[in-house]
């Protein structure tokens, strides 16, 4: 028998640590290869982690909750084939690179840390332990140690869980002062200066909304989003243009042609195929809408990854992401992007297919919007809104005069960082997407 190291997987090039969300075995339970040990998630996507050898869970080194560096041994699997003993498994790397033996083993043998702008547990001997999800939430929070410990805990041996911190903040219940400083100036201070303490009745009045209202509190997800969007706001300058575009050789086309599609495919095309493959285009010759920003360094990405933005069936959002766009002919397009569609809908993403985007599209009109205003994807500076193609009168400019016509016309709306790309850009790219979306070629084969 042999001792196998489970480590957590790599789920990404800028994703260094990840949560437990759920152990799905537990010490003494037998494990077959590719059977799932345990649900993981990053600030991108949620996944399973399966077990790559056959045996008896020994240990698990790490509890739910707990946020754990990429690479650090999460479990021990006592082996029963012919295993080499405390070999890292690294289950889920989707970029296709792979470390040599050295860089394996130090992974494997890397002490797990704390995520940075955290704060340490007490060293005395009878402090409870707090997982570094909780000292996470309680360093953002303002909450001292002091306070943690007052705190009453539901989990093994009386843990303070994230749900119980979670609670204890929304009751309202943190102290003031909450830092060190503050408290050693109140206690310098001479005794009859000192302002009476709060009551305990004071301390913990809890949050009243008045009038009939229903109070939900937002899942995981949704946090990590509104912390996503506030964040990009606060990165980048944002600047949003407009321009309307006639659709309507495309609208034509694709309803001459989709049936066909469909039966020679096997793949129903939708207009995203078409849009995305003229953003391409536009992109390779705007190369600073596909960039991002590092202090006064502007990257120009040579790969063209565009993002997708994706609504849930929850109501959420997230974006995978096609790689490499610029490779794909139109048909590789439709296949990739309903593919993506799909597992996102049916939440079998894998952590790869979020990443390592440089420029996003979302399609606002499939929902009825006109036009939008959207938020830039962090790190990438520009992110384009298609809005709702819609008939309406269009004056058009022929040689033989001016006309009234019905045409098919959207909206786009393009939001970029205006630290690196001016109004002169963004107008520019965004009066090239429209030219070549207006001059599509109805002529053109599948």
């Amino acid at each position: 028998m042999a001792i196998v190291d489970l480590v957590m997987p790599k789920l990404g090039e800028s994703i260094m640590e990840a949560t437990i969300l759920k152990w799905h075995k537990k010490p003494g339970d037998r494990v077959n290869i590719d059977e799932t040990v345990l649900e993981i998630a990053t600030d991108k996507v949620d996944s399973e982690v399966p077990s790559s050898a056959e045996g008896i869970i020994e240990s698990l080194l790490f509890n739910e909750n707990d946020v754990v560096p990429i690479g650090a041994v999460i479990a021990k699997i006592r082996s029963e084939n012919n295993v080499h003993a405390q070999t890292p498994v690294n289950t889920i790397d989707n970029t296709g690179d792979h470390l040599d033996n050295k860089e394996t083993e130090a992974l494997a043998t890397e002490v797990p840390y704390q995520p940075s702008h955290t704060i340490s547990a007490p060293k005395s001997s009878g402090a409870r332990f707090y997982s570094p999800l909780v000292l996470n939430i309680a360093a953002n929070e303002g909450i001292s140690l002091a306070a943690l410990e007052k705190i009453p805990g539901t989990g093994n041996e009386g843990r303070v869980t994230k749900k119980d911190l979670l609670e204890w903040i929304a009751a309202g219940r943190l102290e003031e002062p909450s830092t060190v400083e503050a408290e050693q100036q109140i206690a310098q201070q001479p005794v009859a200066d000192k302002a009476p303490e709060p009551t305990e009745e004071s301390k913990e009045i809890p949050v009243v909304y008045s009038g009939n209202v229903e109070v939900i509190e937002m899942d995981r997800m949704r946090k990590m989003i509104a912390k996503h969007m506030v964040e990009s706001k606060h990165t980048s300058a944002h600047v949003t243009s407009f321009a309307e575009c006639d659709v309507t050789n495309i609208v034509l086309w694709r309803d001459k042609i989709k049936a066909a599609f469909e039966k020679q495919e096997g793949e129903k095309i939708t207009f995203t195929p078409l849009f995305i493959e003229a953003i391409v285009k536009c992109i390779k010759k705007h190369p600073w809408l596909n960039a991002s920003v590092d202090g006064d360094k502007i990257i120009i990405k040579k790969d063209i990854n565009i993002g997708m933005a994706t609504a849930l069936p929850a109501g959420n959002l997230i974006v995978p992401v096609i790689k490499n766009a610029d490779y794909l002919n139109l048909t590789g397009l439709t296949k990739k992007i309903n593919a993506l569609a799909g597992n996102a809908r049916n939440g079998k993403l894998k952590p790869d297919d979020t990443q390592d985007g440089t420029f996003t599209v979302t399609n606002i009109g499939s929902f009825g919007s006109l036009m939008g205003t959207p938020i830039i994807n962090q790190p990438q500076v520009a992110i384009l809104a298609i809005g709702a193609i819609k008939k309406r009168p269009v004056v058009l400019e022929t040689e033989q005069g001016d006309s009234i016509a019905i045409r098919h016309m959207m909206f786009l709306s393009l939001t970029y960082d205006h630290r690196i790309v001016d109004g002169a850009l963004g107008s520019t790219f965004l009066s090239a997407v429209v030219k070549e979306l207006e001059s599509f070629d109805t002529g053109r084969g599948i």
